[in-house]
């Protein structure tokens, strides 16, 4: 902000310093032109409309009057010397009025020659810059000894004066304004990214959490398997022996699936999965899915209802990913449940275009707008209150968005909170060559 702030006062500063240069070289240019103006011999013009008139017309007081400054140039000679001072004082390009006018009896000013624009700008003081220099010719003496020179004065106006120092400096105020920019965008990437790095300490230190959580539980069961099994009673019953020694097998199982979840994601992050794409029968696959799930449906009251509507269900995928990311999406819609209340959930398959279109959804406890963006994101575990039956590392549903992409295809999800949630993921169809 102090570095923005300094950029503004520069500028500003800047523009005054450019204004105030301008109407110096302006007056400069005003005082040569009209220098130049007066410098002329005098010579008398029959005929000029400003001659002062003595108290006999025709006794030759006239010719004893010296012609004004007007009247020896005309609009056309005055224009070109201001262009030519204007070059010569760097005022290339700045447009100008003028007006020569003589000193009235009341004090007004006689305006005899001007340039076209000349009283249309007068009128505007506020916008425009005027500047006035005196033309003071060398006095004629006349019959009585007193000076009869004629004071004229030259007004010069400068339309639009903050347009043209504007437009002067056009170049350094869009340099300081990409400088400004560049130092936002810094400024924003740097605390998005340590946002972004606070966000990501937090996953690391929520996975660390989880991952203890969910080996210590098979670690402790384990440990107590066997501290059983050393047991000489237990030693000498063949059934007990056999039950510990698949509680610590079943166990086993599930910290080896848990590695290997773990070492998946850090696969595809790597980009070292290599799919094994082939023609799958997506109907088939999700019946084989659902089966799986048939016992714990069971158990909750739950149910699976399928609509598999797809004509075509021939898909290029890799057959285990793919139904790994079934079973998550099932998995995840079991999990979050609501209590006391049976999951119900609904898959139905349709075809669009060269994509198969998969809907998988649920009457669980839905998402809010925050945790629908970030449900793909890697560790990211929506909170579920004060429930603890929802246990894992937040892989799973970034492993589905892996795969699904893997494979060409795309997810996306819908929910509301307490309305449950929709999955619609496309895969490619297989076209036969």
């Amino acid at each position: 902000m102090g570095i923005i702030l300094i950029q503004v006062s520069w500028i500003k500063n800047m523009v005054l310093l450019r204004e105030e240069q301008i109407k110096h070289r302006v007056g400069e240019a005003a005082m040569l032109v009209a220098e130049q103006l007066v410098d002329i011999p005098n010579s008398y013009i029959p005929g000029t409309s400003h001659k002062k008139r003595g108290l006999i017309e025709g006794l030759g007081w006239d010719f004893f009057v010296s012609p004004t400054v007007a009247s020896r140039h005309t609009t056309a000679e005055i224009q070109k010397r201001f262009e030519k001072a204007f070059w010569q004082y760097d005022l290339k390009g700045v447009s100008f009025e003028f007006g020569i006018a003589t000193l009235g009896p009341l004090g007004n000013n006689l305006f005899e020659k001007t340039s076209p624009r000349f009283f249309q700008v007068f009128e505007d003081t506020i916008h425009n810059y005027f500047t006035i220099r005196g033309l003071r010719q060398p006095a004629t003496t006349g019959l009585m000894g007193e000076a009869i020179g004629v004071n004229e004065l030259l007004f010069v106006a400068v339309p639009g004066i903050e347009d043209i120092v504007l437009r002067s400096l056009r170049w350094n105020i869009a340099a300081s304004i990409l400088f400004t920019l560049a130092i936002l965008a810094v400024f924003y990437f740097t605390i998005r990214t340590m946002i972004r790095q606070k966000k990501i300490g937090e996953m690391k230190t929520d996975f660390i959490n989880n991952m203890t959580h969910e080996f210590k539980t098979p670690l402790a069961t384990i440990s107590l398997a066997v501290d059983a099994m050393q047991n000489e009673k237990v030693v000498q019953d063949q059934h007990k022996m056999r039950y510990f020694s698949d509680i610590i097998k079943e166990e086993n199982l599930r910290m080896n699936k848990q590695v290997e979840t773990i070492l998946k994601a850090s696969k595809f992050d790597k980009g070292e999965v290599q799919l094994n794409l082939k023609p799958i029968a997506v109907h088939a696959l999700i019946q084989n899915v659902v089966d799986n799930f048939k016992l714990q449906l069971d158990h909750t009251g739950g149910h699976i209802n399928l609509f598999l509507k797809a004509t075509s269900d021939k898909v290029e995928a890799d057959e285990v990913h793919l139904f790994n990311l079934l079973t998550n999406l099932i998995d995840n819609a079991i999990k979050f449940a609501k209590e006391q209340v049976p999951p119900q959930i609904q898959i139905e398959t349709s075809c669009r275009g060269r994509f198969i279109q998969l809907r998988v959804e649920d009457n669980g406890i839905g998402m809010n707008r925050d945790t629908l963006k970030r449900i793909f994101e890697k560790f990211y575990r929506a909170h579920t209150g004060n429930r603890h039956n929802v246990k894992g590392f937040g892989l799973g549903l970034s492993y589905v968005k892996s795969v699904t992409e893997a494979m060409g295809g795309k997810i996306h999800a819908e929910s509301t909170v307490g309305n449950g949630s929709l999955f619609i993921l496309e895969l490619p169809l297989h076209m036969v060559k």
